[in-house]
């Protein structure tokens, strides 16, 4: 399917995050003075790239998947084969993960373009946004699993994708935030990703960046259990 598509959802791969990148980092930008003369634009653009490969496979593994599964009944059909339950799962959590790869790749393009990868770290980024996609497509079809309609991925995205995309260090260091709101944003499976896309851009991947990397695999290996469990109780009622 995306094979046929690809050509209409490319422009929006590029153009939503240029907006981001354009109006914060540049417009706003203009307004924010960062320490050690770092621009915001700087700033902002890896964080902007591990936020737009959570929306990515956040998107393709909660209404997507809901889709595939309750009204085209695209699981029921593949379940008919030799595939199992959990083979249909873990094909629509590293298709998100793979929504992610393109994403963070168009996103990085517009980066560089701007002037702001200022390292060959960045080349880890790529495989860093598999990864991510893989974590967070594992917790949206969690989410899927439990969902009794597809309204209620209002909720999933008002009260977790969209406070972790402002909360997680996307647009303003979590040093600026009240000690609460610090401690519920390292909480959050964001944060790992923005602080390890910042230091692969930046060139400077610390110690700390490496214990955000092992956060991000087992909170993976958790919610991928999880999601094959509750996707089969799902599809099997």
């Amino acid at each position: 399917m995306f094979s046929k598509l690809w050509r209409s959802e490319m422009p929006g791969l590029f153009a939503e995050p240029l907006l981001i990148l354009v109006a914060m980092g540049v417009g706003l930008g203009a307004y924010v003075t960062m320490e050690e003369g770092e621009k915001y634009v700087e700033f902002i653009a890896p964080g902007v790239v591990a936020a737009y490969a959570m929306f990515s496979a956040s998107f393709e593994c909660t209404y997507g998947s809901f889709v595939r599964m309750k009204f085209q009944k695209t699981y029921d059909a593949i379940i008919t084969t030799p595939l199992n339950i959990e083979d249909v799962v873990a094909g629509e959590i590293f298709w998100g993960a793979t929504r992610s790869f393109i994403t963070a790749c168009a996103v990085l393009a517009i980066a560089a373009a701007f002037g702001l990868v200022n390292s060959w770290w960045a080349l880890l980024i790529p495989p860093l946004a598999v990864l991510a996609g893989l974590m967070f497509s594992s917790i949206a079809m969690l989410f899927t699993s439990l969902a009794p309609a597809i309204y209620t991925f209002n909720y999933y995205f008002t009260l977790i994708i969209t406070p972790m995309f402002f909360f997680s260090g996307v647009f303003f260091p979590l040093s600026a935030f009240p000690t609460l709101v610090q401690h519920l944003s390292w909480i959050a499976p964001l944060t790992p990703v923005v602080n390890l896309m910042r230091s692969l851009i930046s060139g400077q991947p610390g110690e700390g960046a490496w214990w955000g990397l092992a956060i991000v695999i087992g909170i993976t290996v958790v919610f991928f259990a999880l999601s094959l469990f509750t996707m089969r109780r799902r599809i099997l009622k």
